[in-house]
């Protein structure tokens, strides 16, 4: 009976699924959803196994969160898996996004990725590639309508192949900082071929061969075109500006691009224009920029302005954001600019009278960076703004003191930025114990090193660098002191004594890797942290700080002593710089579990012995400069080092091996670095042979025991402590002298 039930109302839903079929649909109770057919299963598998899985992200190689790792399971259906999407009718993979997935190897041409002939949308942005060459092989996906392959750490050309894609509706190689290039006749079939794009992103794509001029020849359906430092130069058609269908729009750091925004019949559907760091001409007339009524994101810093009628952009109603930094602009901010009802927030620079600390009691944030002609003194009437959140009077002619009142502000303020002014005497003491950032660097501040600064507990960024700092470091007087901070420079001082092993201990943040890839910032203000930093080896602007980003740089100045073991906790470290001062001792092994550092520089200093062959382990390592030490013996090989240069060890005469002319002797790339142990002991090397040393050791054996016999029974004798220490002391003597610097000092 009970079966029975069962298979009446099995027949019954039989019947009503049989029944709920579209009327269009010829499909019945047998012909289910597709399953993901073998090859492309195994094609999905053999393409993500041929990649290992990084851990966590080098700065190079991600620009936003990571995803979860992506699990596959042999045996399933490819189509319920990670990423990948198929046509529910017959079950091909049509889609397949793994951006952010922490791949990490070289993309080859012979791929199984490219036997997946019917993907549509391909996701490959936010991996690292390590420096491959996009594979001519793309151009197999005819099918294809976007694909992605921003920050992903391509290098080379890229193939002519792109080209064949007719179908991309959407393309974006951005990101990529000129390793990738673009060079005119790929360009010009890419804008002749793909007819339908609507989006084409190429920031950071070295474009420096291609004419502006061919920038016409891309599709006229174009909604989005992303071209920022770019390397373009020469003069830009105006037509650009008047595409019908382009809404955003972005030239920045184009420095040699040149032309003219046109006065009139500018399109109505941009809404994102970015012409930053341009030689563009703006025009400030009524019949130019202000006709732009849907712009809501607008970006003019350093920009070639033809007339200063700020009061045009108050016509500009629906802009949310608007950025005027770096130029010339004089004179009082408009009173039009209120109508401006959607701006995110006083992100207008200019020189602002000194009657708005007075009339804008509850500002938040002051931003004023980057106007030279900001000069006098920092008047004390700005600590009125007891609401303050941010202050950002950086690089500007700022003179004189640091108003001392700036100690006296609520716990709210965030943000205090007075770097590359001129700026003088010292640092006020007591800071909010809410700052977060604080940078003071490139100033003339002559002081010891603020030590109240461990007090504050939220600190992330402290830079002073490039000032007159003196004195040394004491060390922390509070538990967990910089247990936040992320960047310690202190660089380009007068610092002295020795480095400052108790504040390493404390900094809890650099001995995780973070594995948050957003931008270190204030976000209920949307202020976004910038710093200046020597980075592996030039001097750069950051004008936003990854959280990953971790860097100590104490170089140039005068801290002695050794290098502490404690610096091989700093895991998260990416930079290291202890260049250019007075350090003493052997290298660090511990050094080896920085394992996400990038850049190293121990040049100029007094560091002897060996370069510990551990630091081979250091894969993700760039920048190697060792120079101009005391450093002996053979030079590591395998890995990263076999990709450094003879400037990365010149200055060492005791070095020898790849890349040096000087060759090892026979055995001696084999050997350990020497402990002190072996260092005493190489006297034995040095002209007696085995036979002598056995003779020494037997009479050495027989001569100790009598004497360990005496010793026991006169109970450590005056006489024979003193002759010990004696002999200790000669040989230390002998031992200095032997290593003594020949040339008399070190050269940076």
């Amino acid at each position: 009976m009970g079966s029975s039930l069962l298979l009446a109302q099995f027949l019954c839903l039989l019947f009503f699924h049989s029944h709920s079929q579209p009327a269009h649909s010829s499909s019945n109770f047998s012909s289910s959803v597709q399953l993901c057919p073998g090859d492309q299963s195994l094609a999905l598998l053999q393409f993500k196994n041929s990649f290992s899985i990084m851990s966590s992200f080098t700065s190079i190689c991600s620009f936003y969160p990571p995803k979860k790792l992506v699990l596959w399971k042999e045996g399933t259906d490819c189509c319920s898996w990670d990423g990948v999407t198929c046509n529910m009718q017959t079950g091909h993979v049509i889609g397949l996004d793994l951006g952010c997935s922490m791949l990490y190897g070289t993309l080859h041409s012979n791929s199984t990725l490219f036997s997946l002939h019917h993907l549509q949308k391909l996701d490959l942005s936010c991996n690292c590639f390590n420096l491959s060459v996009i594979p001519s092989s793309f151009g197999q996906f005819v099918h294809l309508t976007h694909l992605n392959l921003s920050s992903s750490n391509f290098a080379g050309q890229v193939p002519p192949e792109i080209s064949h894609l007719s179908t991309l509706v959407s393309l974006d190689l951005s990101f990529h900082y000129e390793e990738l290039m673009l060079e005119p006749i790929s360009f010009d079939k890419l804008a002749q071929n793909l007819t339908q794009l609507r989006e084409l992103y190429l920031g950071g794509v070295n474009m420096s061969l291609v004419v502006p001029s061919s920038l016409m020849n891309l599709s006229s359906s174009l909604s989005s075109l992303q071209l920022w430092s770019c390397g373009l130069k020469g003069e830009l058609p105006d037509n650009i500006f008047r595409r019908s269908n382009l809404q955003s729009l972005e030239l920045r750091s184009n420095e040699e691009l040149t032309g003219s925004f046109p006065p009139y019949n500018v399109s109505n559907a941009l809404s994102h224009l970015d012409l930053s760091y341009t030689r563009i001409s703006i025009h400030l007339e009524p019949d130019s920029i202000s006709h732009l009524k849907s712009v809501e994101k607008m970006y003019l810093n350093r920009c070639n302005f033809v007339g200063s009628n700020l009061g045009l952009l108050g016509n500009l109603t629906q802009l949310i954001e608007l950025g005027l930094a770096d130029n010339q602009l004089g004179g009082q901010i408009p009173f039009s600019l209120g109508k401006l009802k959607h701006l995110d927030h006083n992100r207008l620079y200019g020189q602002i009278p000194s009657s708005v600390y007075k009339t804008c009691e509850h500002l938040r944030a002051l931003m004023l960076s980057s106007n030279d002609k900001l000069t006098g003194n920092i008047s004390s009437i700005i600590c009125e703004l007891k609401s303050l959140e941010i202050l950002d009077l950086s690089n500007n002619g700022f003179s004189g003191f640091i108003p001392q009142c700036l100690g006296n502000f609520s716990d709210g303020l965030s943000v205090l930025h007075l770097g590359a002014n001129n700026l003088h005497g010292n640092i006020p003491s007591i800071y909010s114990e809410g700052n977060k950032f604080l940078d003071l660097g490139n100033n003339m501040i002559d002081d010891t090193f603020p030590s109240f600064l461990e007090t504050l507990p939220k600190l992330e960024v402290v830079v002073l660098r490039s000032n007159k700092l003196h004195g040394s470091l004491k060390g922390p007087t509070v538990k967990d002191s910089f247990s936040k901070l992320q960047i310690f420079d202190l660089s380009n001082n007068s610092l002295s004594g020795p480095l400052p092993t108790e504040y390493f201990n404390n900094f809890k943040a650099m001995m995780s890797v973070a594995q948050d890839m957003d931008y270190m910032r204030i976000k209920n203000l949307s202020y976004v942290y910038s710093v200046t930093l020597a980075w592996k080896g030039l001097e750069i602007e950051f004008s936003k700080i990854q959280i990953a980003l971790a860097t100590l740089d104490l170089s140039c100045n005068k801290f002695t002593g050794k290098i502490p073991e404690s610096l091989g906790k700093l895991k998260s470290l990416i930079q290291l710089n202890l260049s250019h001062n007075s350090l003493i001792g052997y290298i660090q092994p511990s050094l080896r579990n920085l394992t996400n550092l990038e850049s190293l520089d121990l040049s100029s200093n007094l560091l002897a012995g060996r370069i510990p062959p551990q630091l081979v382990d250091l894969t993700f390592l760039q920048v190697l400069n060792l120079s101009y030490n005391h450093l002996e013996g053979p030079i590591p090989q395998g890995k990263q080092f076999n990709t450094f240069e003879n400037g990365s060890y010149e200055g060492n005469l005791g070095l020898c091996g790849f890349p040096l002319q000087v060759k090892c002797s026979k055995g001696e790339g084999q050997q350990p670095p020497p402990s002190n142990f072996e260092k005493e002991d190489s006297m034995f090397e040095e002209g007696f042979g085995w036979q002598a040393v056995a003779m020494g050791y037997g009479c050495g054996f027989v001569f100790g025991v009598s004497i360990g016999y005496v010793v026991f029974r006169a109970r450590k004798p005056a006489w024979f402590v003193k002759m010990v220490e004696d002999s200790a002391h000669q040989n230390a003597k002998r031992l200095r002298r032997k290593n003594a610097p020949r040339n008399g000092g070190r050269r940076y």
